[in-house]
């Protein structure tokens, strides 16, 4: 069968964006292109008014003087430029030292380290090439407009690179790191759920696949799913046909694995499996353009990693602990996309493999809670944040949701009962912490509260 990677003009593009803003060349590569157009523009200006006019705003230097400080800027800048690339490695290393390594995408995306890299690059161009419209060997005066539009970017590259400091030192905070985590997979949910209540939600149960008129379309690489709108399913197949994804966003599939499977057997095979490749984007590495999961796991990656020995950071485990239950919240009160999907002509999506609820309370608590019993601690923060989401999720009529809250708590009351070597206190003050009432963010100790109230 022949391979069709050729995605269709939506999801290239969306995959263009996501990718501009993961980039550290792409938009200074934009920045120093706006410096060499600046460059000729002000050139082009000093010439039309020429040096002898005077000019409000501008700076008069002779062209000696110029000569220097457009030299001087332009060694300056790629030197410091340099420093701020080193910078950016360091805190890279760090990120993926001491978070994961899968919370470096959060450093790499940060706009005003892309600006700044490429600020200073531009101004570099841009002193090079405004050199070559002064003559050194002249002591009559420089152009104005190009000389103080130098002096400018000068000034706001010293502030950018101030800025960018202060930014650097407050995003190596875990506080910071699992903020910006949190906030995009939020961001994303938002997006999912604007998508789903666009669709319409098909009547019935799926129905068994007759193997003699199915239909497989394989994945022609292998990689992460990243994109796979529902609408653009439908609209790659004939009417009357049913499709069933394969796979999830997030999910990892082999080249020749089932993509989708479709029945009855389309009239025109290849032309179907041109239409479906082109709707599903298979990636070399896991993003977050639908995929709430993927702030989950690098949310439990960051706990994990405090709690490893080499690490040994519970306080930072209790953090990531927290915003993982900050994230749930959102998602645990949400209407998820639904698992059959109803299209024009008879179409159907069945989509069996999408997470729910249960699976994303498993996915944000399951290692954590394997990983924290010998920590009391975290032990404490993560029943506090499942209490507070079945709080959460009983006021807000969603009592489904109930019993894979509680047996995370269950298994991990069990798991303390049978880690050696803790104090019976501390296991009463945990048993505490479970059959609380009060306000989850209370964090008091429960014994002496309930001695108070006794």
């Amino acid at each position: 069968m022949r391979r069709h990677r050729r995605l269709r003009p939506e999801l290239r593009w969306a995959a263009a964006l996501y990718r501009f803003r993961e980039s550290l060349f792409l938009l200074p590569a934009l920045v120093v292109i706006g410096g060499v157009v600046l460059a000729e523009a002000a050139a082009a200006v000093d010439r039309a008014i020429g040096t002898r006019t005077r000019v409000p705003a501008t700076v008069d230097m002779n062209s000696n003087a110029a000569t220097w400080l457009l030299s001087t800027v332009a060694g300056a800048t790629i030197t410091t430029a340099g420093v701020v690339f080193s910078l950016t490695v360091v805190s890279l290393q760090l990120a993926s030292s001491q978070f994961s390594p899968r919370v470096m995408r959060s450093f790499i995306r940060d706009r005003l380290s892309q600006v700044v890299v490429g600020v200073l690059v531009g101004t570099f161009v841009y002193s090079v090439l405004t050199l070559r419209h002064i003559d050194a060997e002249s002591s009559g005066p420089a152009p104005k407009v190009s000389v103080t539009i130098a002096v400018v970017l000068t000034v706001a590259t010293v502030l950018l690179i101030i800025a960018h400091l202060d930014r650097l030192a407050h995003r190596l905070q875990v506080g910071e790191v699992v903020r910006s985590i949190s906030h995009e997979g939020e961001s994303v949910l938002r997006s999912l759920l604007r998508a789903g209540r666009a669709e319409q939600p098909a009547p019935g149960e799926a129905a068994e696949v007759d193997a003699d008129k199915a239909y497989v379309v394989p994945a022609d690489r292998a990689g992460w799913v990243t994109q796979a709108s529902a609408e653009r399913i439908l609209r790659a197949v004939p009417a009357g046909t049913t499709v069933r994804l394969e796979t999830r966003t997030g999910a990892f599939i082999h080249e020749g694995e089932a993509l989708v499977t479709l029945w009855p057997t389309p009239q025109n095979p290849e032309r179907v499996v041109r239409n479906l490749s082109a709707t599903v984007e298979v990636a070399d590495t896991r993003t977050m353009q639908q995929d709430v999961d993927f702030a989950l796991r690098q949310l439990v990656d960051v706990g994990l990693r405090a709690l490893s020995p080499a690490v040994n950071d519970p306080t930072t485990a209790v953090e990531a602990s927290l915003r993982v239950g900050g994230l749930l919240r959102k998602v645990l009160v949400a209407d998820l996309p639904p698992e059959r999907v109803h299209g024009a002509g008879g179409r159907v999506l069945l989509r069996p493999y999408s997470l729910r609820h249960d699976e994303y309370v498993q996915h944000g608590f399951d290692q954590l809670r394997q990983a924290s019993v010998s920590q009391p601690h975290v032990v404490a923060a993560l029943l506090r944040v499942l209490r507070m989401l079945i709080q959460h999720v009983e006021e807000a009529g969603r009592p489904a949701h109930v019993p894979a809250l509680r047996r995370q708590m269950r298994l991990l009351l069990e798991a303390v009962e049978e880690q050696p070597g803790m104090h019976p206190e501390d296991r009463e003050r945990l048993r505490a912490i479970a059959r609380q009432t009060t306000d989850p963010a209370d964090h008091e100790n429960p014994v002496r509260q309930s001695g108070a109230r006794d």
